[in-house]
């Protein structure tokens, strides 16, 4: 700045308070602490002399300074060497904002504003002009205080004084702000929306007078600003172009913030990228109240009430993202309608991550945390940022210990050799993939014991990449299709912990004997595995479902035989039924029938002999009797009374060991839940 001009004197009267007997040529840096300045930022405060610095400290100085006091004594320096000096020694992109001062205002009678507003007027950099008196003291505490706002609260960024309304970027920005506060999607904010919005953006509502007031400035200025007795876009974004025009930058700013914005209306990487840790061998997964949120991102743009999201409406969606996260296949992924529409069991995708990232972005957790930004889920739902919709499930070698997990997600990979129909097997929209609309992974909702769990199933030719479960598939009608599916188990799953399921695939066609040392059957008896699980999507009805239950019990219980699917006589379930087939059951029930039979014969000895040994064959088989009804009477009543006796210890035994089998099984339980 030029010598004379009493800026080495404002900074001192600032520090001081009072105006110094002796000025030095130039002050030494001043730091001024948070707490003593209104908007609560350190402040740094370089002064600068030509007697005693270069032009060379000079540019250094101008390419580390976030504002620049330009002192006014005369208004050609400033419009012919100053200002054009500092624009060529900054970055186009990101010019500092400059403040005219007219110091030594004790010196005149009359305000000299008349001369630089023009100056302000020509010259978008300039934030405002401040006219003060380092020897009065007076204006130097607003001084700094405007140079503060012109730092934190720039005008640049937001409005251009020559057009004299909102700068197309922070029209964007606003516009997405106005999208995610209204939170019935109808195209205005009604009284609770902007309550919330008031809320959210400086921690207070605001009165119901206070409402009306500003619904009627915005009445009175734009015919269209206000619709239902609520604030449309129009009326919103003109809010915000009257607070800059009063000089109440810092109100745009405030909200700006509040949703993620920076100094150049971009979002932040700490907005959209929350520090999120997870430990090795961890998965993440979304939580329930963000299952909820999405849900009702869901209802909000669903506007025919349908259950399906339409193409405009995914796009109605997708506004407050800056690019369309979602390609083609992804109809592929989720359930659809029979428009092919995502449809409400699509939108809550679960999110599934390996701390590897070995999966695509599309399943990175990092990229959910970046949606969940974009739709506004730390603001609707008033946490502190979108990490708190994420949970991070428990080491999986602790779930194999406590042989119980508490995850919902589990991945399961679809191996086979080509053609042998393993790009079907995900259960996204089987039988309905579009050969150029292939989707990589496939998400399925199934229900493992009334819980709701999802599957997330990947055709990935990477066999090591750590999975839940695992699907070999091969084709019947191919007789070299299982030789790769059994090479596959025995080089990478044969001592491996991962569950394993053999498909049958294009189970409609006819079968035809495999060129493998083993059949399909023997190789899986053989290394204990489940028969092979037939599989088609080549039906005029949707593919059954069951196969992707028993992939997830698999996943959810690999500890244990529960998983099993045939009669192996290996599993609970095989031996339950086993056990209702012994022949001690049988025998139980023989004796039971026999009681029931001699108690009629005791109660009916009235009935001729005929009657009641045509009765008996229907219980007990062909029992022929010759003799008269008065001899045979006694010796039926002595067998029933021995095989009632004979009954009464087998009933005994069989409600001794039928409550020894239900306490048995209900202690399994809980000791199984309790772990």
């Amino acid at each position: 700045h030029a010598a004379k001009v009493g800026k080495t004197s404002l900074i001192m009267s600032l520090v001081s308070e009072e105006f110094p007997d002796e000025v030095p040529l130039r002050a030494e840096e001043i730091t001024i602490p948070a707490d003593v300045t209104p908007e609560r930022v350190p402040t740094h405060i370089v002064d600068y002399s030509e007697a005693e610095q270069s032009d060379e400290q000079l540019y250094q100085e101008i390419s580390k300074v976030m504002l620049i006091l330009c002192f006014v004594y005369a208004v050609i320096p400033v419009t012919s060497h100053w200002i054009p000096l500092i624009n060529d020694r900054t970055d186009k992109d990101s010019r500092v904002p400059l403040i005219l001062v007219g110091n030594k205002s004790d010196l005149v009678e009359h305000s000299s504003m008349e001369t630089i507003l023009p100056i302000m007027n020509q010259y978008q950099d300039i934030e405002t002009c401040v006219e003060c008196s380092a020897k009065n003291l007076k204006n130097i505490s607003e001084l700094f205080y405007y140079a503060q706002k012109a730092v934190l609260h720039p005008t640049g960024p937001l409005y251009c004084p020559e057009e004299k309304e909102l700068k197309p970027s922070c029209i964007k920005s606003l516009t997405r702000i106005f999208k995610v506060s209204d939170l019935d999607n109808d195209g205005v904010l009604n009284d609770n929306e902007l309550n919330f919005f008031q809320r959210t953006c400086f921690n207070t509502p605001l009165a119901p007078q206070a409402l009306e007031d500003v619904k009627n400035v915005v009445k009175r200025n734009m015919s269209d600003g206000v619709k239902d007795n609520g604030l449309t876009l129009k009326g919103f974004l003109f809010l915000h172009t009257l607070f800059i025009q009063r000089g109440r930058h810092e109100t745009t700013w405030t909200v700006l913030r509040r949703f993620g914005y920076d100094d150049d209306l971009e979002l932040t990487q700490e907005y959209l990228f929350p520090l999120l840790k997870i430990p090795p061998d961890c998965t993440t997964e979304l939580n329930h109240n963000a299952y909820l949120f999405l849900q009702s991102v869901f209802d909000k743009h669903d506007k025919d009430r349908d259950c399906a999201l339409s193409p405009e409406e995914v796009k109605d969606l997708f506004k407050v993202f800056p690019y369309m996260p979602w390609g083609p296949d992804v109809n592929n992924t989720v359930c659809t309608n029979d428009q092919g529409w995502i449809n409400v069991s699509g939108v809550p995708l679960p999110v599934d991550v390996s701390v590897t990232r070995l999966l695509t972005t599309y399943l990175d957790v990092q990229r959910s945390l970046e949606y969940l930004g974009y739709l506004g889920y730390s603001i609707i739902c008033e946490q502190e940022s979108q990490a708190a919709a994420i949970t991070v499930t428990r080491n999986k070698r602790i779930d194999l210990q406590k042989k119980q997990t508490q995850r919902s997600v589990f991945r399961c990979n679809v191996l086979g050799a080509r053609g042998s129909g393993e790009e079907w097997v995900p259960p996204g929209l089987p039988g309905r993939i579009r050969e150029d609309h292939k989707s990589f992974y496939a998400i399925s909702t199934t229900y493992v014991y009334g819980q709701e769990k999802y599957l997330i199933s990947t055709s990935s030719r990477r066999r090591t990449s750590p999975v839940d479960v695992v699907c070999l598939v091969y084709d019947v009608n191919n007789p070299r299709s299982f030789e790769y599916a059994a090479k596959v188990y025995k080089q990478y799953f044969i001592d491996s912990k991962t569950p394993c399921v053999v498909i049958a695939a294009k189970s409609d066609l006819h079968e035809v004997r495999q060129h493998y040392s083993l059949s399909p059957h023997e190789f899986c008896r053989k290394h204990k595995l489940h028969p092979p699980q037939p599989f088609t999507c080549n039906t005029t009805e949707a593919p059954s479902k069951d196969i992707y239950t028993r992939l997830t019990t698999m996943a959810m219980y690999p500890h244990t035989r529960l998983r099993c699917m045939c009669a192996c006589n290996r599993c609970t379930y095989c031996l339950c039924q086993n056990l209702l087939k012994l022949e001690l059951l049988r025998s139980i029930k023989a004796q039971l029938r026999r009681v029931a039979v001699g108690g009629c014969l005791l109660s009916e000895e009235d009935v001729s002999l005929r009657q009641q040994v045509s009765a008996v064959p229907n219980v007990e088989g062909s029992i022929y009797m010759e003799a008269s009804a008065e001899q045979l009477i006694p010796q039926q009543r002595h067998m029933a009374q021995a095989d009632l006796k004979n009954s009464t210890f087998w009933l005994r035994a069989s409600v001794g060991a039928t409550v020894f089998a239900v306490l048995g099984f209900a202690m399994y339980r809980a000791l199984l839940k309790q772990r």
